[in-house]
């Protein structure tokens, strides 16, 4: 069974969170490996003055009051159910529907809240991004951090400018007309049948 992720309050681990950075590549910014921010990360070593000074560039950027872990995304409540004395073989092929339709429509919502999350981490770093790359070492500093902060910034750059493209808009609309679509019909479908029939089905889906 994996291990319970711990959450913490220090520095790295809230400007991690805020930019939507895994320990390796707060670790790559910094200079560093991913095995000492992890132990800052668990109070088992401290900042040293120069990569608190980078980890910085990057703080400065956190609001003023810590966001507090949000609650995952509400989940709607069910539609009435029209009461029906429908004989048993004959709704199941609206079942079957059912089940298709409300599988689906979970699954485009679950990827829909994900393209959502990163939206909001690439708009971060879009207001960041300009004030890193203007402190960029330059092209005529070829030592191995240099090389490797101005690669970093780039992937980053090209990462915003893809979550944030045309192409990925275009993605979450088609996605969420496909989501509303499969709704509606879940909601026509749950009307065609008896109470008793739309509960066992939920109930099969809360199973492991």
């Amino acid at each position: 069974m994996p291990r319970r992720a711990i959450f913490s309050a220090t520095l790295p681990a809230q400007v991690r969170r805020y930019f939507g950075l895994p320990q390796w590549e707060l670790a790559a910014f910094l200079g560093v490996s991913a095995e000492l921010v992890k132990h800052i990360e668990a109070g088992r070593r401290t900042l040293t003055g120069p990569v608190l000074l980078r980890l910085n560039e990057l703080a400065r950027w956190l609001p003023a009051t810590p966001e507090a872990p949000g609650p995952g995304r509400p989940v709607a409540p069910d539609p009435p159910a029209a009461a029906s004395s429908a004989d048993p073989e004959a709704a199941a092929p609206l079942l079957a529907r059912l089940d298709v339709c409300q599988h689906r429509a979970r699954q485009l919502r679950r990827l829909l809240a994900r393209q959502e999350a990163d939206w909001l981490q690439a708009r971060r770093w879009e207001q960041v991004l300009p004030a890193l790359l203007a402190t960029a070492p330059p092209a005529t500093n070829v030592s191995a951090w240099a090389n490797q902060r101005r690669r970093w910034l780039l992937a980053r750059q090209q990462a915003v400018e893809e979550a944030l493209g045309a192409a990925a808009a275009v993605g979450y609309q088609l996605r969420r007309v496909r989501a509303e679509a499969l709704e509606a019909e879940v909601a026509a479908l749950r009307a065609l049948l008896p109470p008793a029939a739309v509960a066992t089905l939920t109930a099969g889906a809360l199973l492991p």
